[in-house]
């Protein structure tokens, strides 16, 4: 079993969410959390159990949103 993402890490996703309403490349995103890569891949499923959800367009760049929630 792997490790737990960082909680402070996921945090920072969503602080960057209204910071980057349109889209965002992995690796720069990457290296505005300070992690390679691989590890924003690794953080997508803890991410959306969160709510927050990034989509990878044809491009490859990320576009990230908050699930809104149910009434």
């Amino acid at each position: 079993m792997g490790r737990r993402p960082d909680q402070g890490r996921l945090k920072r996703y969503d602080e960057l969410v209204p910071e980057y309403p349109d889209t965002i490349r992995p690796s720069q995103l990457a290296r505005l959390l300070g992690v390679h890569r691989s590890t924003v891949q690794r953080d997508l499923p803890a991410l959306e159990e969160q709510g927050t959800l990034l989509m990878e367009d044809e491009r490859g760049l990320l576009s990230l949103f908050r699930r809104r929630a149910e009434r």
